[in-house]
């Protein structure tokens, strides 16, 4: 592991070779051998981080571990984000979306309330959710204009889930460095890529926000907001970036 774009041999402050570790001392600039020997799927993250030994280890796993990944939240009709769940409060939408309801109460609580009616309101003119609760259980319900009743997370379409869903992780009250959103735009009707593409946008502005996408709308609203695309193309099973120089990476043997 080492810090800046380019590896060289100044800027690495871990090096693992089979099972031994090395770590770099920054203070004295000298190596010292970890203690542990590490199996193959071990990893020098979880073993080796000391916050007096390798607080550069730890920090790096810490921010690792607050890395948030969106790549399957479902919305058929036994996805946990339909269920009643108990409620706590939750500033971080589960990867799967169980917390639905109370990830919605928890931004309403302490989180931008303004931005949350706004998004909704945003896809869905006259539309707002609320999330009710029984005896310590949470139902989230979204009342639509022209319905004399409030629809349960169990009667939302599929497309309608999803945005809520994507809605509560985008307007996280804890924003993470970096958060990847894959193929938000599944189920969505195509006017609710548009109101995404602001919304993600704006969440833009607090984390980086990775979004792999095969929608062209989406792709061109976002460009439209000013996101940098990258173009990804396959060559006899390779993953490579079109029209792009590689980066200046030099990458160790392993």
């Amino acid at each position: 592991m080492w810090t800046g774009e380019t590896l060289s041999r100044l800027s690495v402050f871990a090096e693992r070779t089979g099972p031994a570790i090395r770590i770099r001392d920054q203070k004295k600039g000298v190596w010292r051998q970890a203690p542990h020997d590490l199996h193959p799927f071990d990893s020098m993250l979880t073993h080796c981080s000391d916050p007096r030994e390798a607080p550069e280890l730890l920090l790096l796993r810490e921010r690792m571990r607050a890395w948030r990944f969106y790549d399957h939240v479902r919305t058929d009709t036994g996805a946990p984000a339909r269920r009643r769940q108990v409620g706590t409060r939750t500033p971080i939408l589960a990867s799967d979306g169980a917390d639905l309801a109370a990830a919605i109460a928890t931004i309403q609580e302490i989180g931008d309330t303004a931005q949350l009616d706004a998004a909704i309101a945003d896809a869905f003119p006259g539309a707002a959710v609320a999330v009710r609760d029984t005896a310590g259980y949470f139902d989230l319900e979204m009342r639509q204009h022209g319905l004399l009743r409030p629809l349960g997370a169990a009667e939302l379409s599929d497309g309608t889930l999803r945005y809520v869903l994507l809605v509560a992780a985008l307007l996280s009250p804890r924003p993470p460095e970096l958060m990847i959103l894959n193929e938000p735009e599944t189920s969505l009707h195509p006017d609710l890529l548009p109101p995404l593409a602001r919304l993600i946008a704006q969440a833009a502005g607090r984390s980086q926000i990775i979004v792999v996408s095969h929608a062209g709308a989406l792709v061109a609203a976002l460009q439209a907001a000013g996101a940098l695309q990258v173009t990804l193309t396959k060559q006899f099973g390779e993953t490579l970036i079109q029209d792009a120089d590689p980066p200046p990476w030099i990458w160790p043997a392993r």
